[in-house]
């Protein structure tokens, strides 16, 4: 599909796309929201717990917990968030597709 292409490929355009219309930080806040109803955050405060029990802490730095916990932290995303997600970005990039042919632009400037 054309839209997942755009994604892999050009991820900086579309980044920067999102963040100028504020689409990123209202994904970012749902993610988060979905995150904590579904007690991923929980579970990512008990993954760093067992990690910091395990090990000195007089030498493990934040950097030893990320490496530790992130690759467990992504597989706990539950596939619902991950797809509602997916579908927002989708929808997003379709509205701007939509909003930036050649009819729209002439529609748009005419208001």
């Amino acid at each position: 599909m054309i839209i997942d292409t755009a994604i892999r490929e050009q991820p900086n355009i579309v980044q920067r796309q999102m963040m100028a219309s504020g689409e990123l930080d209202r994904m970012r806040e749902l993610l988060r929201a979905r995150l904590a109803e579904c007690g991923w955050k929980d579970q990512m405060v008990l993954l760093c717990r067992k990690v910091v029990a395990e090990n000195d802490i007089n030498t493990l730095t934040v950097d030893d917990i990320l490496d530790k916990i992130t690759p467990q932290g992504r597989a706990l995303v539950p596939d619902t968030v991950k797809k509602e997600l997916l579908q927002k970005i989708k929808t997003y990039l379709m509205e701007e597709a939509n909003l930036t042919t050649p009819a729209s632009r002439s529609f748009r400037h005419r208001s």
